[in-house]
């Protein structure tokens, strides 16, 4: 399953390249890509445990850039 999700007060293409890796590491993620320019984040995961994998995510993406909100 592919999602696209719009994020919210993310400050740097660095925080969004190191939440991408971070997110790929994920069991279950197929591919990840974290855009600052346009605030965006596309997630492709395994359907079954997408939920989870979303969990994962927010948690990953808190400490790299804790300001920054998912939207879903």
């Amino acid at each position: 399953m592919k999602k696209k999700f719009k994020l919210e007060d993310l400050d740097c293409a660095n925080c969004a390249a190191k939440m991408e890796d971070a997110i790929k590491k994920i069991d279950g993620v197929n591919d990840a890509t974290v855009s600052f320019l346009a605030q965006k984040m596309t997630i492709d995961a395994v359907d079954e445990k997408f939920d989870d994998i979303m969990k994962e995510v927010v948690a990953v993406c808190a400490k790299v850039e804790p300001d920054c909100k998912i939207l879903m």
